[in-house]
């Protein structure tokens, strides 16, 4: 049985509309962590990608990349995994993306690169992945009305879950909680962020799984 003290890295995961940044503020905020949130906004290539996936696959990916890269970078040398950091995504999350939007050709050029930028980073003490339906993820993200987002569609998201379901299915790195949000709004429900940090308190080793399904 870990504890939360123990802990350097908490990283919450999972697709698109599930509730990542909304959780890992969350805790963050309860736990006194340092935060980490990816830097959507900031890639030019992304309205680009939704807008015409063939075309900028690569370079919305390779973006993302560098970016988290140079995030993690900054964390390090400032000697900040002295205390707990929460981040809303797995720096390994961007592969997913990648064996997703990129033909066979982009995706080993992206998966080379990858490869050696990833090397020396270190893993987190605890995955949280979060689980939803294609169809809830896509209700929130057309409740949140991005306009980038506007032309993410139902059949890309059923790829995406699948791909993230298949992952850590397989996934062995560090601990892992998998979270079914289906019925869980972590901004709506404050009690909710307690019971997980409750749960979280209590892991193991390996895989565990956890839902709330109180109305």
């Amino acid at each position: 049985m870990s504890s939360i003290l123990q802990l350097s890295h908490i990283a919450v995961e999972g697709g698109i509309g599930v509730g990542k940044t909304t959780l890992a503020k969350g805790l963050a905020e309860k736990l006194g962590a340092n935060l980490l949130l990816e830097d959507i906004d900031d890639n030019p290539f992304l309205e680009l990608f939704y807008q015409d996936p063939e075309r900028h696959g690569l370079s919305v990916q390779l973006s993302f990349l560098f970016s988290r890269l140079k995030q993690w970078q900054s964390m390090i040398q400032q000697d900040l995994f002295h205390s707990l950091i929460v981040s809303d995504y797995l720096f390994a999350k961007d592969r997913l993306f990648a064996m997703t939007n990129l033909s066979d050709e982009e995706f080993a050029l992206y998966n080379q690169v990858a490869q050696v930028v990833a090397a020396e980073l270190p893993r987190p003490d605890l995955v949280v992945y979060l689980q939803s339906s294609p169809e809830v993820a896509l209700k929130r993200v057309q409740k949140r009305n991005r306009s980038m987002e506007n032309g993410i569609s139902l059949d890309y998201l059923n790829q995406i879950t699948e791909t993230f379901d298949n992952f850590f299915f397989h996934y062995q790195e560090t601990p892992l909680l998998v979270v079914q949000t289906d019925r869980i709004n972590f901004a709506e429900r404050p009690e909710a962020m307690d019971m997980l940090i409750n749960r979280i308190r209590h892991m193991g080793k390996g895989t565990e799984f956890w839902a709330d399904y109180t109305d």
